[in-house]
């Protein structure tokens, strides 16, 4: 009731702050955006970290193979992938992007 009356009388209240409503705009924003994204990018971090030879993967640019091996070149990752019997290819191991196993087996 108090609330109202100061309102009435043309006192701003706490969510008529600009303040406090760029403050709540970032907080959804983060709610919403951020946090979904750094928790995507931590699972694929993780996937990336257990790479191992045999698994089935895709790049982000689209490539689909099979880890044969995960070197270190001048300080890198790098994953040889088999993408034909007897085709294989270097590529970095940050631009591996999704673990195609499990989809393999259905």
């Amino acid at each position: 009731m108090l609330l109202l009356q100061a309102q009435a009388g043309g006192a701003t209240g706490i969510l008529g702050s600009p303040l406090t409503m760029i403050v709540l705009m970032f907080v959804i924003m983060w709610f919403f955006m951020i946090r979904p994204q750094r928790k995507q990018q931590k699972a694929i971090e993780a996937f990336r970290n257990s790479l191992s030879a045999g698994q089935q993967v895709v790049t982000s640019g689209g490539i689909y193979g099979t880890v044969k091996d995960i070197v270190t070149e001048n300080g890198r990752q790098v994953v040889i992938l088999e993408i034909a019997p007897s085709v294989r290819i270097k590529i970095d191991k940050s631009s591996i992007y999704a673990d195609m196993s499990a989809n393999a087996q259905q």
